[in-house]
């Protein structure tokens, strides 16, 4: 008989005693506390040379807070001399010890000397000792001993030193086989929503898609009634009424001024924004840096509501829209900048759309990967866009921004279901590691379940399973 057993119905032990450890606070009364250095042996074996099957690990390759080991290579040499350590070693991350970098690989390797190598002695099991190593309350105590370092580097002297809590070994296992067991039912969530995520962006993107090359009317939610080739490749067909031409036709297009610091007089400094300073549909103001530009430049290279700024490099044609946000803002040569044509009736922000679009299927693309591509004016101003007339302009960016703003409002929250989920793991690991939770009747009754393969970045598609409210299943 399969039964589940509700997270929220767990208890705290019977009795409790202090441990004398402000971090620790409480613990159950059969629980010991003990140096860890008397519980693990620091392994310091130098190597300059490693076998062809041994890993290496460099602190990049571990994800923060899970401990999974990313992009891991056994081809990747070293200059400098490693640490060896051995399948089933905790690695704990010295550098920057607030970012809980500790891992317990399941093969023989070397690893930079950022790590300590710890080996559990027979008293505890490897997986407990990696559990509460990276759980908050130790992360945040290790932390505190490097608080006004400008590199925070925690010492073997400091972490050997610290009491740390030590159930039976048959309660350890235990442990490690709730919190693994909810672990991987946390992952299945997160999965899911991360594949909602995914699934949301690619509806936006084709909806833009599908709104600028005219496949729908906006306004009816229906093909339009005739057709003509655009003679654009990414455009495809569009609406016979609709003009296809080249961009010059409807926007004044203008590069930013170039930025020579040598000749910087501070006698008319102005804002200015840099490429990365424009993000698609959001313009960053914070903390601009200045140059000159003269009275007599304003008009050339300084921004106005509604002008269009378009990167020229990086994600090129990245755009978004002024509206205004300090009273002068100019822009640095790395953009361009668009005006509507006098008399165009053109609509700045359908102009975006069709950049997005654009971008989506790589347009600005010139086909040599090994060059840094760029967006040069003459290649903008001759590229060839759908223009429909301004009432169907501006009735496609309503539609757009609607549906966008439902869309991104969605994905803010899915995300922050992700940041919750998160904060439960660290928060559940932390009272199960440190006592607060009794889990071992529940870890008794689980199931064995298989691990699950995961991408790089510690989290697959693979979504069944997922149960929102975390119940941990149960055999009877």
């Amino acid at each position: 008989m399969s039964t589940t057993v509700s997270i929220e119905s767990l208890k705290p032990y019977a009795t409790y005693k202090d441990s004398g450890v402000e971090w620790l606070g409480e613990v159950p009364e059969h629980w010991e506390t003990h140096r860890l250095k008397s519980l693990v042996r620091q392994i310091n074996e130098q190597t300059t040379t490693k076998a062809d099957t041994d890993i290496y690990i460099a602190l990049e390759h571990v994800e923060r807070w899970t401990g999974r080991l990313l992009e891991l290579s056994t081809g990747t040499t070293f200059d400098s001399q490693a640490k060896r350590f051995w399948a089933g070693d905790v690695l704990f991350g010295k550098l920057r010890p607030y970012l809980a970098k500790v891992t317990r690989p399941q093969r023989n390797g070397v690893c930079v000397g950022e790590f300590l190598v710890l080996r559990a002695k027979p008293a505890l099991a490897p997986e407990y000792l990696e559990q509460t190593l990276r759980s908050a309350p130790v992360i945040d105590f290790v932390s505190s001993s490097t608080y006004g370092a400008k590199m925070p580097r925690a010492e073997w002297a400091f972490l050997g030193n610290m009491l740390f809590p030590l159930p039976p070994l048959p309660e350890q296992t235990a442990i490690v086989r709730f919190l693994d067991y909810v672990d991987r039912r946390v992952r299945r969530v997160i999965r899911a929503r991360r594949k909602r995520i995914e699934l949301l962006e690619e509806y936006k993107q084709a909806l833009i898609h599908q709104a600028v090359t005219g496949q729908i009317d906006v306004r009816t939610g229906k093909p339009y009634p005739a057709y003509k080739d655009s003679s654009v490749e990414w455009l495809g067909k569009v609406p016979e009424h609709w003009r296809v031409a080249a961009l010059r036709s409807a926007y004044e297009q203008c590069l930013g001024k170039m930025l020579d610091s040598k000749r910087i007089t501070g006698t008319s400094l102005v804002p200015y924004l840099r490429n990365a300073d424009v993000q698609w549909d959001r313009i960053d103001i914070s903390d601009l840096p200045e140059m000159d530009i003269f009275p007599g430049e304003f008009d050339r290279y300084t921004l106005k509501p509604g002008d269009l700024l378009i990167c020229e490099g990086g994600e090129v044609g990245r755009a978004a829209i002024w509206n205004g946000e300090l009273p002068r803002c100019g822009f640095q040569k790395a953009l361009h900048r668009l005006r509507p044509r006098s008399g165009s009736g053109q609509v700045p922000r359908y102009m975006m759309y069709s950049l997005r679009a654009a971008t989506l299927v790589g347009a600005f693309s010139d086909g040599h990967v090994s060059t840094i591509e760029h967006l040069t004016g003459e290649k903008l101003r001759t590229h060839r866009f759908a223009f429909p007339p301004a009432t169907e302009q501006a009735a496609i960016v309503d539609y757009l921004d609607s549906k966008q703003t439902r869309a991104d409002a969605s994905i803010a929250a899915t995300r922050r279901e992700i940041e919750l989920l998160q904060e439960f793991r660290t928060r559940l690991v932390a009272d199960v590691v440190t006592g607060k939770l009794d889990v071992r009747e529940v870890a008794a009754r689980l199931s064995e379940e298989p691990d699950e393969p995961e991408d790089a970045e510690g989290e697959g598609d693979d979504v069944g399973g997922a149960q929102d409210d975390l119940s941990v299943g149960a055999e009877a």
